[in-house]
């Protein structure tokens, strides 16, 4: 077997592989003698027939394997003695294809751009600020005052009020379509909140301003996706009869609420609100934290680029924004993307921080684990609900997707190790500030 070099220029790099007749043939023996103690033919028994017959019955077919065998064994021997690791899948041709016969040797073309050698970073050179949000009393009381709205009571309005918007309508109601009454269209006493948006669109609307012992009638029509195929897209007359008018009225804020919501008492659930906030603003901070590295490493680092990898992420790029600006369409039925400068100025940091992570991450030996893994599986199902399992067994058959889930899992890890031995101080500032930094991370 003989590797010589044609190509190297920049990342890229050309070898030719040629793999001998008589190493084929090797191998193809090599795997008869493997194959002969399970082998049955007529007139022979098991594991006794002969070399020469096996050679004739199997042997064309063994051929492919033995040919793909070399020319993969050969890669690996290249990729180990070079130290090269391509940035995409070599593509591989052998040479006279449709006109090789057995006898001949094999030649294969092998062209790849190799991953640059990428420069030690040293993280002491990192210099971040982390940005720290203590909860505030004033966001505290806000978010009790939500909690509370949500745990609003109702309570009767005056005999002669009207109906408004948000209120609470208890109500006698028998719907008909045709002048016939329907299966499931009659309910007594049911508690409806005007503007929520339950029932058929435009029903809450015409209870607006019905009082107390009011009747009416309420004309609305079924959607034309409704789920029940046969109230599909018809008029109906709802028959309605007033039994309370109700205006909603918050939950106090007290001992009750927080028992409500889990806690013992007021003050732990104030301090369960105290630790969630804290947790979503360190959260935030840690998006503004990761994004001045990124920034800083961009610009510490340089190396030669992959040009294939550029492309393929300047058209991705491209590809994305295309279809934000164009949200109608969700096929790939569409004329050609062009990719611009502004693409791939964009690619070629994404690009480099990639591989620099990447790099990072092997040296410093980031990994994900299973229970890693598992916990962002978990998570991703929840947004399939009654589908959870399928949604399982879909990850486990698709290497594609284990790699979407476990990248952002291995990212954030290597940031946190970056992180570790960079120079980071403290600064405290408030809501609105970290809100601000926010808001300039989707600017930039």
């Amino acid at each position: 077997m003989q590797v010589t070099e044609t190509l190297n220029d920049g990342l890229k790099r050309g070898y030719t592989i040629t793999v001998t007749a008589a190493e084929l043939d090797a191998k193809v023996q090599e795997k008869l003698i493997e194959a002969q103690p399970e082998v049955e033919m007529k007139g022979f028994r098991k594991g006794k027939v002969p070399m020469a017959m096996m050679r004739k019955q199997f042997g064309p077919r063994l051929m492919g394997d033995a040919m793909q065998d070399a020319i993969d064994g050969a890669m690996k021997a290249h990729f180990e003695k070079s130290g090269d690791r391509p940035a995409m899948q070599p593509d591989v041709k052998m040479v006279g294809g449709e006109e090789w016969k057995e006898g001949s040797d094999v030649v294969v073309e092998m062209t790849y751009e190799a991953l640059p050698e990428i420069p030690e970073l040293d993280p002491s050179k990192v210099t971040l600020e982390r940005l720290i949000v203590k909860a505030e009393d004033s966001a505290i009381d806000e978010a009790l005052a939500n909690l509370a709205e949500s745990a609003q009571n109702f309570v009767d309005r005056r005999k002669i009020a009207k109906a408004q918007d948000g209120d609470q309508v208890v109500i006698d109601f028998k719907g008909s379509v045709d002048g016939e009454y329907f299966e499931g269209g009659t309910g007594e006493d049911y508690p409806l909140v005007l503007g929520s948006n339950s029932f058929i669109p435009g029903f809450e609307a015409q209870l607006v301003g019905a009082k107390l012992e009011d009747e009416l009638k309420v004309e609305v029509t079924f959607p034309e996706e409704y789920g029940a195929k046969h109230l599909a897209g018809k008029a109906a007359v709802f028959e309605c009869k007033i039994k309370a008018v109700k205006a909603p009225k918050p939950a106090e804020v007290d001992d009750e609420l927080a028992k409500k919501y889990g806690a013992e008492d007021l003050a732990g659930l104030k301090a369960q609100i105290s630790e969630r906030l804290e947790a979503e603003y360190s959260g935030a901070a840690r998006a503004v934290l990761k994004r001045a590295l990124l920034d800083q490493l961009d610009n510490l680092v340089k190396f030669e680029l992959p040009p294939s990898l550029v492309e393929a992420e300047a058209g991705q790029i491209a590809h994305q924004l295309w279809h934000e600006e164009n949200p109608e369409t969700h096929d790939h039925n569409h004329p050609e993307i062009e990719t611009t400068d502004e693409h791939k100025t964009l690619a070629e940091r994404r690009v480099r921080l990639g591989l620099l992570l990447a790099e990072i991450g092997r040296k410093a030996e980031v990994t994900v684990s299973d229970q890693e893994m598992t916990q962002a599986v978990m998570t991703q199902a929840r947004q399939y609900p009654g589908q959870e399992r399928e949604f399982f067994e879909f990850v486990q058959k698709n290497q594609q997707m284990q790699q979407q889930l476990r990248a952002p899992i291995f990212e954030d890890k290597v940031v946190d190790h970056i992180v570790a031995g960079a120079t980071v101080t403290d600064k405290e500032i408030n809501k609105e500030d970290l809100q601000k930094a926010i808001e300039a991370l989707d600017e930039a």
